[in-house]
């Protein structure tokens, strides 16, 4: 109840970053087929061509970093505070191999997460 009472107190903005970055990502996508009819007029809505490839990659890193971090923020406020303000301390202190593992494991699953995310929207 108190996490629900802290988001919902006037002037709590806890959102606005991730929903500005899902906004802006979601305008991209919607404006970007018209702005390549413009330079080219047989391109369709979506076409398979190279700029609506980049534009969906980019909107959907742009929409997965926000919505995860939103999670991140919603469910485990204090991760989320510990990885803004202590994380990269104690990651400093590592030994080396522990930092590579670290690296190599987070990077990996959240590649393959992207991956799967961007395969179930083509």
């Amino acid at each position: 109840m108190k996490l629900i009472q802290k988001y919902l107190q006037p002037g709590h903005y806890a959102l606005s970053m991730e929903f500005t970055g899902i906004v802006v990502s979601v305008l991209i996508f919607i404006t970007i087929p018209y702005a390549i009819r413009m330079i080219d007029i047989s391109a369709a809505p979506i076409d398979p061509g190279i700029y609506s490839a980049i534009i969906l990659a980019i909107s959907a890193i742009l929409i997965f970093k926000a919505g995860t971090w939103w999670i991140i923020k919603v469910i485990w406020p204090v991760f989320a505070e510990y990885s803004v303000r202590h994380f990269e301390y104690n990651f400093k202190s590592l030994q080396s191999i522990q930092k590579v593992l670290i690296y190599l494991g987070f990077y990996l699953s959240v590649f393959y997460a992207f991956v799967i995310v961007l395969a179930a929207l083509i």
